[in-house]
């Protein structure tokens, strides 16, 4: 029982808890714990330059570990930046705890200095947001916050740190590592899913959400083979499992395969695993209706609130991904179908870019060529913006934890995450997607980058103009352009002044050597992709939106 102050206790619990990374800006208001970091080696600490970029690299590191990535920001400006990365984690399901630094315990309620009451400005956006008052209990806090962040619905946690708190010496009782609780489906259910999926003529699968790292992808991908019905992955979810596997149909949201949505809507039966069938998954809720006539549901998810929260469900099965998939493949009884292979040679024809004329710079084969020279398992990011759509269309995600793209729709989230995935995964290919707009909201943690030796390489799309936004304006206001366009830098001549290797590219033939230059190099590449707006996406133009 050796006293310590806060920030040394709350530095203990971290390494008691297996944290081995933090994310952070430097603050005045957790200097304790700045200096507690500098006697454990246990903790590597990444510097970042905003706070955004700050709680996008600990989202991002929280879906590579499945524990909480973790992230410390200073009070008022700091907290209100970070905001963004804890709301991207609570849509994506991804388990993270945000310190923040906060105001004396003795000037609360006078509007001190950068004072924010953030249990009430993060409450809707977190599953948890407390403060700690009593050193002592820093221990339970922490405890708590990690088995929060990961049972259930993973998601993030908050929690405000007065500075005088922190360095209050107190006897304190530190707690040993919390793992996240296992729970098996009930017998009864899966035999009830068994009757179900005998009695359905075309059923199909859509899966997505927290918990697919690890063995979940190669478990439930061997019972989806057998039983031979197709897999969709929900929106940005495509590596819940191998986009190789012979029944993948591919993903649901923004620009599916053609076919897709039609099979979803003729389905018997829908078996939802570990989605939450939000918003773009569902084209709005109405390519699966919360009511779905004619269609029975069986939903799979490991928090009950989740299950029958939106939808009506037909069987509710509340278990953990990786326990639902072990136990579906030992099931006896399974039915077989053939819908699978079919829908899957469906995607791979729509998945294979083929070249479209008049283009300078075409995309499509710029992710061929990607295909073709980087590894399967390479580690796609990406954050907001039309350019996403060639990469979510033609790139071929080998399976579990390969893709961190925000469900959520936040720009800027790309390049802090690849650096988030260089740290973590040293062994592995990382390579960010960010268009120009998406870009220039995180750019600056090249620096980062630079500055903790990661490995990655950059493809900035530069249109010059908001694309996504100019599209949707083009189809309400046709030909009517307004606060789209952009300016930008000279992004190869940025990234040298970073201390990144660079070079730009303005034809679709130039990419490919361009690439093979790039992956020559160490440290950080960037290629500066010049295109022109008119291409608005894989499918279609300006000129056709425009002229519909």
């Amino acid at each position: 029982m050796t006293k310590r102050n806060g920030g040394r206790i709350l530095v203990d619990n971290l390494v008691a808890q297996g944290c081995d990374r933090i994310f952070q800006v430097p603050g005045e208001s957790f200097l304790a714990v700045l200096d507690a970091l500098t006697d454990t080696p246990a903790i590597d600490v990444v510097t970042c330059r905003q706070e955004g970029g700050v709680t996008f690299m600990a989202s991002a590191d929280g879906k590579l570990t499945q524990r909480p990535g973790v992230a410390f920001v200073t009070r008022g400006p700091g907290a209100t930046n970070a905001s963004i990365g804890v709301h991207v984690a609570m849509q994506d399901s991804l388990p993270m705890i945000l310190f923040i630094g906060d105001i004396d315990r003795g000037t609360r309620h006078r509007e001190a200095f950068q004072e924010i009451d953030f249990e009430a400005m993060y409450a809707p956006i977190a599953k948890w947001a407390a403060r700690i008052d009593d050193a002592a209990r820093i221990p339970e806090y922490v405890a708590r916050a990690y088995a929060t962040a990961m049972n259930g619905r993973p998601g993030p946690v908050v929690l405000a740190l007065p500075e005088d708190m922190l360095l209050d010496t107190v006897e304190a009782v530190d707690r040993p590592r919390i793992e996240k609780v296992r729970q098996a489906p009930d017998a009864e259910a899966m035999a009830r899913l068994v009757e179900m999926l005998g009695t359905a003529m075309n059923p199909i699968a859509i899966v997505g959400g927290a918990g697919w790292c690890g063995g979940t992808a190669t478990a439930f991908a061997q019972a989806a083979e057998r039983i031979g019905m197709p897999v969709a992955a929900a929106f940005r979810q495509q590596d819940s499992v191998p986009n190789t596997m012979p029944v993948y149909a591919g993903n649901l949201g923004y620009g599916p395969c053609p076919t897709l949505p039609k099979r979803v809507k003729e389905a018997d039966l829908l078996l939802v695993i570990g989605a939450r069938m939000g918003e773009a998954t569902t084209d709005g809720y109405t390519l699966v209706t919360p009511e779905h006539p004619g269609q029975k549901l069986i939903h799979v998810h490991p928090d009950p609130e989740e299950l029958e929260r939106v939808y009506r469900t037909d069987l509710a099965i509340c278990a953990d991904m990786r326990s639902f998939a072990s136990a579906l493949g030992a099931l006896p009884g399974l039915p077989r179908f053939e819908t699978g292979a079919d829908v899957h040679a469906e995607w791979l024809g729509w998945s294979d870019p083929q070249p479209r004329e008049g283009v300078a710079m075409d995309l499509g084969p710029c992710v061929a060529a990607m295909r073709e020279m980087l590894p399967a398992d390479t580690i796609i990011c990406n954050g907001a913006g039309n350019f996403s759509a060639w990469w979510h269309r033609y790139w071929r995600y080998a399976g579990p934890c390969s893709q961190l793209a925000p469900t959520a729709g936040a720009m800027g989230y790309g390049v802090p995450a690849a650096v988030a995935a260089a740290l973590r995964e040293p062994g592995r290919m990382v390579a960010a997607m960010a268009g120009d707009g998406d870009f220039l909201m995180n750019g600056q943690e090249l620096a980062t980058a630079v500055q903790h030796g990661a490995q990655l390489i950059v493809v900035i799309v530069d249109n010059s103009g908001y694309g996504t936004i100019r599209m949707h304006q083009e189809r309400e206001f046709p030909g009517r352009v307004s606060a789209t366009r952009l300016s930008n830098p000279d992004f190869a001549a940025l990234a040298k002044a970073y201390g990144c290797w660079s070079e730009a590219v303005t034809a679709t033939a130039e990419f490919a050597p361009a690439l093979e230059r790039a992956m020559g190099q160490p440290g950080v590449r960037v290629l500066h992709v010049k295109t022109d707006i008119e291409v608005i996406n894989p499918g279609t133009t300006i000129s056709a939106i425009r002229s519909r």
